[in-house]
């Protein structure tokens, strides 16, 4: 009877802690549903912003898009318009001078309209060159080599260019030991693209500074200038298609120099120095010169 008791007095104790116990679970399924269900809330919205958030990157990208073949056109129909203006005006010159009008033969005046027309086509010739260049993909033929094989040419072909501008482009001489993996004539039309805009901006007593190291597992080349540097607010601009802030040119240079650059799969980017002047910097990864070749 006393164990009996004993017995009789544990049970309702064993009851209320298993009405507990499954009062907790119950409540943890609870919490865990609601969890459930907030995650899965979670996600739907996290999917619906992605979404979103993709759509809007495509109508900027296609807004930016149609904002630079708008500026393409534009500089397009502007360096076109210009020739083709000056064309038509000796070929009337020309006309003129030729007794086209019933006067007499003006064989001066006919040899000056004739080269200013040839001049003219000579500049389309050049603009249609340049869009070809632009427009197509460029093959890479890569190889190892040193920096200095790219500079001792780019000193030849930029002496002349020195002496019309009156400055100097310099070389620091631990750049030519540099190698790097690169197409040599692609790269030499670039630097000879920068050098000869950094010439230009220095002007008569100004100075062109090339330099290379080594950064990581890329080759770093910096062209500076000791110019007047490039507007902040232009800085953004000046590697698309026909944008130019000189009086001449077709503004593709740069943007050739980008393509080519990209076809390194490396980075340009231009900014301006403390002490004045612009400042391109040009990074060239490191790669197998034979996974790019033909590239």
């Amino acid at each position: 009877m006393i164990e009996l008791a004993e017995t009789t007095h544990d049970a309702p104790d064993v009851t209320q802690r298993e009405r507990e116990l499954g009062a907790i679970i119950t409540a943890y399924n609870d919490v865990t549903e609601r969890l459930k269900q907030s995650h899965e809330s979670l996600q739907r919205e996290v999917a619906r912003l992605h979404g979103e958030l993709h759509r809007t990157n495509e109508a900027l990208r296609r807004s930016e898009r149609l904002a630079a073949l708008g500026e393409m056109a534009a500089g397009l129909a502007h360096e076109i318009r210009n020739p083709l203006g000056g064309i038509a005006l000796y070929a009337s010159m020309l006309s003129q001078a030729a007794g086209g009008d019933g006067s007499a033969v003006d064989a001066a005046r006919t040899r000056t309209a004739a080269t200013r027309i040839a001049n003219g086509v000579r500049t389309l010739e050049r603009l249609i060159a340049e869009i070809l260049d632009f427009a197509q993909e460029h093959r890479l033929e890569r190889q190892r080599c040193r920096l200095g094989t790219v500079f001792n040419t780019l000193r030849d072909a930029m002496a002349p260019w020195e002496e019309q501008t009156g400055a100097r482009m310099t070389i620091d001489a631990e750049a030519d030991e540099i190698e790097a993996d690169i197409d040599i004539g692609r790269l030499h039309r670039v630097l000879v693209n920068l050098v000869l805009n950094g010439l230009q901006a220095a002007g008569r007593g100004g100075r062109v500074a090339i330099a290379a190291r080594r950064d990581a597992d890329a080759a770093v080349i910096e062209v500076a200038d000791s110019g007047p540097g490039i507007a902040e607010e232009l800085l953004p601009r000046v590697f698309n298609p026909f944008f130019t802030t000189k009086d001449t040119g077709t503004g593709l240079g740069l943007a050739i120099v980008h393509r080519i650059i990209e076809a390194h799969e490396g980075s340009v980017a231009v900014s301006n120095r403390a002490g004045g002047g612009a400042v391109f910097t040009l990074r060239l990864p490191d790669g197998e010169s034979g996974d790019h070749a033909g590239r």
